[in-house]
């Protein structure tokens, strides 16, 4: 799955793959792969010089903590986040907290074909089986009188 295509290594063309795998990843019910595969793709990006880190933002997710810091990184048109490491601290200007007035560009592509596209850019595979769906048959009940 490593083949080289020029269309589809594009910044344009990866940064939209990852803003769809970003999207689903919020909501999927297990986001761990989805996850790994934007920070992959990121971390190729930003060695490539295809992305760049922009400086830190408030998280409006914090967790458990009352406060934590992303590093934003900025790829084409589209804005991504990611967890900082130290260096990032101490290299990257702190932006302060998100603003309301930016929002990524609308993209029409599947999960599917997003994947695809940073998969082969990035050389990870989704090595997790598909779950098994639970495929226990329906058993009706069984009612005693009481006492019995």
């Amino acid at each position: 799955m490593t083949d080289f295509d020029p269309q589809k290594n594009s910044v344009t063309v990866l940064s939209q793959a990852l803003f769809t795998v970003n999207k689903h990843a919020k909501t999927a019910s297990d986001p761990k792969y989805l996850y790994r595969l934007k920070k992959e793709t990121l971390a190729k990006l930003l060695k490539e010089a295809k992305a760049k880190k922009i400086g830190l933002q408030f998280s409006r997710n914090p967790g458990m903590s009352q406060q934590r810091s992303d590093v934003l990184v900025e790829c084409g048109d589209y804005l991504f986040h990611l967890p900082p490491k130290k260096e990032d601290f101490d290299t990257l200007p702190h932006l302060g907290k998100l603003s309301d007035t930016f929002r990524n560009p609308k993209t029409k592509m599947s999960l599917r074909e997003a994947k695809v596209i940073l998969q082969s850019y990035t050389g990870l595979s989704d090595s997790q089986p598909p779950t098994p769906r639970n495929n226990r048959t329906y058993q009706k009940p069984v009612f005693k009188r009481l006492g019995e």
